[in-house]
This record gives structure tokens, sequence and C-alpha cells, in this order.
């Protein structure tokens, strides 16, 4: 008879993983020249690393964090859900969801360990600057 496991190993994400990525993503934001505000998070959305650049917007503190946090419940990019349920997913979730794009991720060997959202430029700018940071840590691209 073969017992069943009751735990298994998984990666983490280490502050150094969190900050690392936070540096490729200030430097992509300042080849771009678009300030931003930059929020890492681990597999449940917990805080690990947050940079709100000099004249990056400050309502889009809230917006960066809440994709990060999105990103890492779904497992997917935010900003690909159809536009009518954007608002049901608001209310569902009290405000936790967002449907912005700009949050992604972080997805190593086939295990999320994390996500970053990032916020105050274009949608498109948002998700280059995060794309940076999945690059520099080796991540999955979705």
């Amino acid at each position: 008879m073969t017992k069943k496991a009751n735990t298994k190993p998984s990666l983490k994400l280490t502050h150094d993983g969190a900050l690392l990525a936070l540096h490729a993503a200030l430097k992509k934001s300042e080849e771009l020249g678009v300030p931003q505000n930059i929020t890492v998070v681990d597999e449940g959305g917990n805080l690990l690393a947050f940079l709100r650049m000099d004249g990056a917007k400050v309502l889009s503190i809230r917006t960066s964090q809440k994709k990060a946090i999105s990103a890492a419940s779904i497992r997917q990019p935010t900003g690909q859900f159809k536009p009518e349920l954007e608002l049901k997913m608001a209310i569902a979730t009290e405000g936790a969801l967002t449907n912005l794009e700009g949050g992604f991720p972080i997805i190593i060997d086939g295990t999320c360990v994390g996500a970053i959202g990032v916020g105050s430029g274009t949608g498109a700018q948002d998700c280059e600057v995060a794309r940076a940071a999945l690059a520099a840590l080796g991540a999955q691209a979705l």
C-alpha cells in the first residue's frame, strides 16, 4: 500500500528575489522615463517589496498592489478578463481583485512563487516594466 503524502516541498520567493525583481523593474521604468509604483508579493499576495518612484501617481500605489495580489491569486496576468466581469470580480472580492493591466504572476519551474504589479504608466508601459522584472528572475513569460 502506498502512503499518501500530507506535505510537499515548495519554492518560495526570497526577499533577495523580490529586490532583484524590484530593481529590474526600476531600471526599465527609468529607461522608459515613466515613474512607476512597483509591488512584489509572495504567492499568497503578501507584500515583499514596494517602491514608489519619484513622480509616480499616488493613486497608483493601490492599483499596483491590487494588480500584484490579483495576479498571485488568479495565477494569470491581469487585464485578461472580459470587461463585463470586472465589476462582478470587484464586488465579489470587496475590491481585492482588479483587471487593470500590469499584474503578472511570478512562475518558476511551473510554480507560482509570487507576483508583481506595476502602476502609473499606460497599461502597455506597466506590462513592459513588469516583464523586465520577470526576465530578471528567469520566470516563465505569460
